[in-house]
């Protein structure tokens, strides 16, 4: 049966904002939005004057693989080879980690769960909803992207493992060498396609065998994100490593996505006349390394100012989940419109998880993940009061979280 939660005002973000609306939610999905009251037959919900939301959307999380409050506990680099594109960050995911219940708390309903920056090339990232208990009931796209990695994590890994890369050439060198192999993989695979073809057209009688080529789990993924099905989610953070991730993907022709983007700011217009979509983050955050003593609040703002689309996100665990809203409230205070802020913890993280068509905004068709506030979002102040995730409550505000207390 049909929910209505009526008398509200709907931030879409595929629009303006509805006073006195109504949304309508059926089978996990919404069916109505608008001014035009409940459907006859339909549970309604009085919302009081509430402001409801689409589910927040942290784009960059390590949820899940690098445990809240426990750092000895986490999977979130596979550190054995130096290029891991084939190790998939679902097959590590954790959902009784804490950092799920708080992101639900927060009103956080989707998670871009990637993989860390030791390697130069990671992994496969996973778009999950943050409810579920295992990660197979939790994820809706996968993969959601593959990560790499340029500038000093890499380096720092090689330098502690006695082994490559060293230096940011050695970053470069190692992508390039990966995309290279899959390529020469893709060929292979393709004239093996061929023979079969010519074998196929001869007589059955005169037909040979043809042996495929092995296997690779990592020139797969990797053919794929050539093809374009998949793009790279590029962690850099100075503007040299950012011009190298471009050069990269200029090189072999892959969709980029500028994750970190710290210094992207200098060079707006390079960005924007490429499409370069970017997570920007976590503004929150110390300046804990060389490469991020020029990070500012104000980049979010800097860049929607230009044209670029732009998410911002927390790195949980390096800024917690539950501190999302407070990182676009936090570029807004730097000058990031605040009509063009709802849009960088939603529809905009979306596109970046390539998940726009499910989630990311209140329309017609899209899984009801929505979020209920009694007093004004923007006030860092004011609460989630209820989270719902494909239209089911997962949360219901009863005052602040306080851990049991041991006896």
């Amino acid at each position: 049966m049909a929910t209505a939660y009526t008398n509200a005002t709907l931030h879409t973000a595929a629009g303006s904002a509805i006073e006195d609306g109504t949304l309508v939610v059926d089978g996990g999905k919404i069916i109505a939005v608008g001014t035009a009251g409940a459907p006859k037959g339909a549970d309604v919900v009085d919302l009081d004057g509430a402001i409801v939301w689409p589910g927040m959307i942290d784009c960059h999380s390590h949820a899940g693989v690098a445990s809240t409050g426990d750092w000895n506990d986490h999977d979130v680099n596979e550190m054995s080879e130096k290029v891991t594109p084939h190790v998939r960050v679902l097959d590590a995911i954790h959902p009784a980690d804490q950092a799920f219940d708080d992101a639900r708390r927060a009103g956080v309903t989707l998670l871009g769960i990637t993989h860390g920056s030791g390697n130069v090339i990671g992994g496969q990232v996973a778009a999950c909803k943050t409810a579920g208990m295992v990660a197979d009931e939790m994820v809706i796209k996968e993969p959601a992207g593959v990560k790499m990695a340029l500038g000093e994590n890499p380096k720092r890994v090689g330098d502690r493992l006695k082994r490559a890369p060293t230096t940011r050439m050695g970053n470069a060198y190692l992508a390039r060498e990966a995309f290279v192999a899959a390529q020469e993989y893709k060929l292979d695979w393709e004239h093996h396609e061929a023979r079969v073809a010519a074998e196929s057209a001869k007589p059955e009688d005169k037909r040979k065998p043809v042996r495929p080529p092995s296997r690779d789990l990592g020139k797969e993924i990797l053919v794929r994100v050539l093809d374009g099905e998949i793009p790279i989610r590029n962690h850099a953070h100075r503007l040299d490593d950012i011009r190298t991730a471009i050069r990269l993907s200029e090189e072999f022709g892959y969709r980029l996505v500028l994750d970190h983007a710290t210094e992207a700011y200098k060079i707006p217009d390079e960005i924007v006349s490429r499409g370069i979509m970017l997570a920007i983050g976590p503004v929150g955050a110390a300046r804990g390394k060389r490469e991020t003593r020029h990070r500012t609040s104000a980049s979010a703002g800097l860049m929607v100012a230009a044209g670029a689309t732009v998410a911002v996100m927390t790195d949980a665990p390096v800024d917690p989940v539950q501190h999302l809203r407070d990182m676009a409230i936090i570029s807004i205070r730097d000058g990031l419109p605040q009509d063009r802020a709802l849009e960088t913890i939603t529809i905009n993280a979306a596109k970046i998880l390539g998940v726009e068509d499910r989630v990311g905004s209140l329309e017609v068709g899209k899984d009801a993940d929505f979020i209920v506030f009694e007093a004004d979002p923007w006030d860092a102040r004011s609460p989630v009061v209820a989270t719902y995730i494909d239209g089911k409550k997962v949360f219901e505000y009863d005052g602040p979280w306080v851990p049991a207390t041991e006896v």
